[in-house]
């Protein structure tokens, strides 16, 4: 039975109206998770968040109301599940968040935005159910979370990633140089790859973590330091 705190705060109009109102809602706030995903530059932006939440409270609304025209449901002589069609989206979320996701070696992206998309649906659910109260409160507060994390990281979320390249003459050379750079940038090498080519150069795959990302300028600094780098190339992993 649904709580007085709850039932007092849903729109008492017709029942089309009320849907309308909460597929109005559900749609403004995944819009507003997802201006928050696309200004990160992620996979899945406003667009798609729109549709899960909105998509998410349409399977709500018709897993409530979409039967009643079935004999016995309403005179209570035949039972049925409201929930049943509305928590496929739950798990059924779970394929569209599979594609937002990125591994590359040790590095794995998009599991915060999968899990935006995931919670987009449930914001989705909850509005579609007709509480609004508690759908809008939870969208605003993971959109403050989300910025607030993003900009005073903890854990491990708080050390930037580079993919280094570097395609040196002698490699030999190189190994002790790179170990010493590592170390005054100080920076951890998570994954690496040496591929000794056949026109006798060295080449170098490395992620590496460290607080800030590596800028350009140090970057820069560290190929004029060595004259057997012939290129290199450094790009963040968000």
């Amino acid at each position: 039975m649904q709580s007085a705190f709850f039932s007092s705060f849903e729109i008492t109009t017709s029942p089309l109206l009320d849907c309308c109102c909460r597929l109005a809602v559900s749609c403004i706030l995944g819009m507003l998770i997802g201006i928050e995903r696309s200004k990160r530059f992620k996979e899945a932006g406003v667009r798609t968040h729109i549709v899960v939440c909105c998509g998410a409270a349409l399977c709500m609304i018709v897993s409530k109301y979409g039967f009643a025209d079935l004999g016995g449901i309403l005179d209570g002589s035949r039972t049925s599940d409201p929930a049943r069609l509305a928590a496929q989206v739950v798990s059924g979320i779970g394929f569209l968040g599979a594609g937002v996701i990125f591994k590359n070696g040790n590095t794995v992206r998009g599991l915060t935005t999968a899990a935006v998309l995931w919670f987009s649906a449930v914001v989705g659910l909850t509005v579609g159910a007709g509480m609004y109260v508690m759908g809008i409160l939870a969208a605003l507060v993971n959109l403050l979370l989300l910025v607030v994390l993003h900009r005073h990281a903890i854990g491990g979320d708080a050390y930037a990633a580079n993919h280094l390249h570097f395609i040196v003459k002698n490699g030999y050379d190189f190994n002790g140089a790179l170990m010493n750079q590592m170390e005054l940038w100080q920076a951890q090498v998570t994954e690496s790859k040496v591929d000794r080519r056949r026109d006798g150069t060295t080449e170098y795959d490395l992620t590496v973590r460290r607080r800030k990302e590596i800028e350009y300028a140090e970057m820069k600094a560290f190929m004029e330091s060595r004259e057997d780098v012939i290129s290199a190339s450094n790009s963040p992993i968000r």
